[in-house]
C-alpha cells in the first residue's frame, strides 16, 4: 500500500532525485520550456512552483530560501527580475504540461513543461488583442477600389 507518500521517487536515490530536479529547474528558468517525461515533468511541476511564489516577494531571506533549493545564482536573478515580474498578478498555476507522445528509443511518455506566462499562443490575454482584426472588407475600402478601377477602365477605352 502507498498510504501517504506523495513523492515521487523517479527510481533516484534522494541527493541524485534533488540534484536532478534542481538542474531541471534552473533549465526550466533559464529556457522558460523543456522537454522531459511526464513523470518527471510532474515531478518538476511541484518543485518549481513553490519557489517561484517566494520570487514573488524579493527580500533577501526568500533569495535564500531559493538559493538553497537551486544552487544557481543566474537563476535565482533570473527568476526574481524577470519571471516573478511577469506572473506577479496570477495567483497560482504557473506552469503547464503538453503531452508530446512517446519517445522513439524507449517508448517513454514524452512532455513539454513551460511557464504559462511566456506563451503566446496558449496564452489567453494575447489571443483576446489579436481577434480584434476582422475577416471581411469593410464598405468603406471596398466602394473607392471599385471608382479607381472603373475610371481607369474608361481611359483605356
Amino acid at each position: 500500500m502507498r498510504h501517504g507518500k506523495k513523492v515521487n521517487h523517479l527510481g533516484r536515490q534522494t541527493a541524485h532525485r534533488k540534484s536532478m530536479l534542481a538542474n531541471m529547474a534552473c533549465s526550466l528558468i533559464e529556457h522558460k520550456r523543456i522537454n522531459t517525461t511526464v513523470a518527471k515533468a510532474k515531478a518538476l511541476r511541484v518543485f518549481v512552483e513553490p519557489l517561484i511564489t517566494k520570487s514573488k516577494s524579493d527580500t533577501t531571506h526568500n533569495r535564500r530560501i531559493v538559493f538553497s533549493v537551486l544552487r544557481d545564482k543566474y537563476a535565482v536573478t533570473e527568476l526574481f527580475k524577470e519571471v516573478s515580474v511577469k506572473i506577479a498578478d496570477r495567483p497560482g498555476g504557473y506552469l503547464r504540461i503538453i503531452k508530446l507522445g512517446n519517445r522513439q528509443g524507449d517508448n517513454a511518455s514524452m512532455a513539454m513543461i513551460e511557464f504559462v506566462d511566456y506563451n503566446e499562443i496558449y496564452n489567453p490575454k494575447g489571443a483576446k488583442a489579436k481577434k480584434t482584426t476582422r475577416r471581411g472588407r469593410s464598405k468603406k475600402a471596398a466602394t473607392p477600389q471599385v471608382e479607381t478601377t472603373t475610371t481607369e477602365e474608361k481611359s483605356e477605352e
